[in-house]
């Protein structure tokens, strides 16, 4: 958008910034999302798999926030991830009411594969776009300001 339209103008081209950072967001998160399919991975797993790469033994609400869903189904998803032998839950030493999420030595393997994909599918999206790089810090800022954010589906899509 040129700095010279008028505001009306953004209405019909559908450039309004929020607009615009929706549709970015969907189209690097669904391009990221088709490596991953072809790695045998979803999105919402590879999220907690690389949210558990830096933090280990996160509580299942914790993690569900920082995967951007919603707990009930973050809970089938760690059922589904159990039983691939990728995650173990355990009971909290002092609050056995609270339950922590850790990667198995399995998923921690299949975890650094997957974030050797995410580097390069970035690599390769910073290649074409070389000024993705510098708006980083101010989407960072902006993800900050906002707070935690909502519980959504976890896809990019809302």
């Amino acid at each position: 958008m040129c700095l010279s339209e008028e505001p009306g103008d953004r209405r019909r081209t559908g450039e309004f910034l929020a607009d615009l950072l929706a549709r970015a967001s969907y189209a690097v998160v669904q391009g990221f999302a088709q490596e991953l399919r072809g790695q045998g991975a979803s999105l919402p797993a590879w999220r907690v798999m690389a949210a558990l790469s830096a933090d280990s033994g996160p509580t299942v609400s914790a993690l569900a926030e920082a995967c951007l869903l919603q707990q009930p189904t973050m809970t089938k998803l760690l059922d589904r991830m159990a039983r691939d032998g990728l995650v173990e839950r355990t009971h909290d030493a002092r609050d056995r009411r609270v339950v922590r999420v850790a990667l198995t030595p399995e998923g921690r393997a299949v975890a650094d594969r997957l974030v050797a994909a995410a580097e390069r599918y970035e690599a390769g999206v910073l290649a074409r776009h070389p000024q993705a790089e510098a708006i980083r810090g101010v989407l960072l800022d902006l993800a900050a300001q906002s707070g935690p954010a909502p519980p959504g589906r976890g896809d990019g899509g809302g």
